[in-house]
């Protein structure tokens, strides 16, 4: 439980937080304010913006439930699963949407194919990100509820209202800067867990040998790369075919809540330098994030629930003070996390959906005010959809799973829209249907994998379905003259 020490850290940093997230209403006259922030934010500020967004509070308790459960190999999702993706994002692909002076990744799609791919691929994204908010809300109660005591649905309330409010008013400006504060946080608390935890199990040294003294079943838990018959999620040809070659690129190229940030540069260079410096940083996220879940098997052996690892390593290992430290750096992944989805799904339905559909031609002042209320609607969708991750042995496969059932199509139909002058508009949106079609399928029919939670596999061919059938009916129907396509394929950059 809390102390008063822990109660003052943790009280004063949600009030500072709610501060400054509130002090940048000011700087919100405009939809673009709200959305891209006058398109006037630095690089650092960026860069340190996309990867507390993306090691937010799922990471922390999701990714400590993961090492707890199956070792090392989940740090592929940072290391591989990350870097090179981002720079290649960096270098070909953010260049593309910058220039444009896109909204969304969808209206990128829009021009290069259809308004039928952009409609689908940004419903995908809303869809998701509503169901990704109910995750991280759920996994916010799972450590107050540890920590503190308290019920499930009063934490997740509670977190939904924090990091509403703030978001409301400020946009995405309000969430970049707090983002600064918050990754600072999560990289003091974090770092101070680990080290007081290699302390309690006797260093590296003691940590391998206590947990192999374990038993065989804990053999492969430091083993990065997993055989192709391993019974865990990640065996090395899902890692490798459907993390490295297709996730990871759609994650860092596709995703709105990344790609946005990028968006909200005052200038191309400093678009592209953002996602090198976030780069930089999440070379050091797993130290943060597996460690602690490895610590837990010595330290807390049986948990039925991997993903009560952090919260008994904060419970056990950090005496008063840090404790409350600590979940600040929690609640600041969790806000993080939550705001850029908040603010990113709020764009997708504002300018992919309803401009287009509902209110086309309308002043800007009524799309601040529709964003506004999405972001309302959207905190309240979170909440109701909460409990949907307790279905998955783990919140990490819960949101990786949502993401297979579209992430790889999306971004088949990118790489050809980008690369291949003679993609069509039929065949972007064959290969994306297609594709989807294809995840829904693998995801729900019983028996297809031999492994538990296949969404690597799913990925994978999801992705290679999207690819080849855009590829065949691109061949069969009628291409886009070489105007058409200026500035939105490679050839004609």
């Amino acid at each position: 439980m809390l102390t008063g020490i822990d109660y003052f850290i943790v009280i004063a940093y949600i009030l500072g937080i709610l501060f400054l997230g509130y002090y940048f209403r000011k700087f919100v006259s405009s939809s673009e304010d709200y959305f891209l922030g006058g398109r006037s934010l630095p690089f650092w500020a960026i860069g340190m913006s996309i990867v507390v967004s993306d090691i937010g509070a799922m990471d922390f308790v999701g990714i400590s439930g993961q090492a707890y459960r199956y070792g090392i190999s989940v740090g592929n999702f940072d290391w591989i699963g990350s870097v090179p993706a981002m720079l290649l994002a960096a270098f070909i692909f953010i260049p593309y949407f910058w220039r444009g002076g896109m909204y969304t990744i969808p209206e990128y799609l829009g021009r290069r194919y259809n308004s039928g791919v952009r409609t689908i691929a940004s419903l995908s994204w809303i869809i998701f990100f509503a169901f990704d908010l109910g995750v991280l809300f759920w996994a916010s109660a799972v450590l107050l509820n540890a920590l503190m005591g308290w019920p499930i649905w009063i934490s997740i309330v509670i977190t939904a209202g924090v990091v509403g409010l703030y978001t409301y008013f400020g946009g995405i400006t309000a969430v970049v800067m707090t983002d600064v504060v918050q990754m600072v946080i999560m990289f003091v608390g974090g770092f101070t867990l680990v080290y007081l935890g290699f302390e309690a199990v006797g260093g590296w040294e003691g940590l391998v040998t206590k947990i192999q003294a374990k038993g065989p079943e804990f053999e492969r838990h430091f083993d990065l790369i997993q055989p192709s018959d391993t019974p865990t999620p990640y065996p090395w040809s899902g890692i490798l075919f459907g993390l490295t070659f297709v996730m990871a690129n759609a994650y860092m190229i596709g995703n709105q809540a990344i790609v946005q940030r990028c968006l909200t540069a005052k200038s191309e260079w400093d678009a592209k330098a953002s996602m090198i410096f976030a780069s930089s940083l999440k070379l050091l996220i797993p130290v943060l994030v597996l460690f602690p879940g490895l610590m837990a098997i010595v330290l807390h052996p049986g948990l039925e629930d991997g993903d009560q690892a952090l919260p008994m390593m904060i419970k056990s290992v950090l005496p008063s003070g840090l404790t409350g430290l600590m979940f600040s750096a929690f609640f600041a992944g969790l806000m993080s996390s939550v705001d850029s989805m908040l603010n990113s799904t709020a764009t997708l339905f504002t300018k992919d959906i309803y401009e287009p559909y509902f209110r086309k031609g309308a002043d800007d002042k009524h799309y601040l005010r529709v964003g506004k209320i999405t972001t309302i609607v959207l905190l309240v969708i979170g909440v109701v959809t909460a409990p949907v991750s307790d279905m998955f042995p783990g919140i990490y496969v819960a949101v990786q799973t949502f993401l297979s059932y579209f992430q790889g199509p999306i971004f088949s139909i990118l790489l050809l829209g980008i690369f291949w002058r003679r993609t069509t508009a039929m065949g972007g949106l064959a290969g994306l249907v297609s594709g989807i079609a294809v995840a829904v399928v693998l995801n729900t029919v019983e028996g297809i994998f031999t492994i538990e939670d296949p969404f690597l596999y799913v990925s994978w061919w999801s992705f290679v379905t999207g690819f080849l059938v855009t590829v065949i009916v691109s061949l069969f129907t009628k291409p886009f003259s070489r105007e058409r396509l200026k500035g939105l394929v490679y050839k004609n950059r």
